[in-house]
């Protein structure tokens, strides 16, 4: 059974709030920013949960295309690809001044470090270990409970 569209958001929020949150945390401070940890870490748990609301937006723009498909389904490089797109949004609305609680914009090299890492790391576990505790994960239309 395909994901449904509530499995697919129910799914995607839980990765970036379990797995997206531990890549965070690790990998904040190994890059070179300017400026207090803390600081760093409040931007980029913002911008985390920035790419968690817009990712609600985006499944429903995804759900409506896959409509227009045989199969009513992605090929799975296709989401490692949409993170593309995603990046790019969030990066205009990030120097647009248009996501709330971010004062300073982070470096574009920073913020393309970290969305990517978080991103490949949550579509790996998504497409991997996720299936191991989750057996049943895809029989329910992708929900999680």
């Amino acid at each position: 059974m395909v994901p449904i569209l509530i499995g697919r958001i129910q799914t995607r929020l839980f990765l970036l709030a379990l797995v997206g949150s531990l890549v965070t945390l690790v990998l904040i401070p190994l890059l070179p920013v300017p400026g207090p940890l803390s600081e760093r870490y409040r931007v980029a748990f913002v911008v985390l949960a920035a790419v968690a609301v817009l990712g609600i937006a985006w499944e429903a723009l995804y759900h409506l295309l896959m409509q227009f498909r045989w199969e009513k389904d992605w090929p799975s490089l296709f989401g490692l690809l949409t993170g593309v797109p995603e990046g790019v949004l969030l990066w205009l609305l990030l120097r647009a001044g248009a996501v709330p609680l971010i004062d300073t914009v982070p470096p574009g090299w920073a913020f393309a470090t970290h969305f990517a890492v978080v991103w490949v790391v949550v579509w790996l576990v998504a497409n991997g270990p996720m299936r191991v505790p989750f057996l049943r994960w895809r029989f329910r239309g992708g929900r999680l409970v």
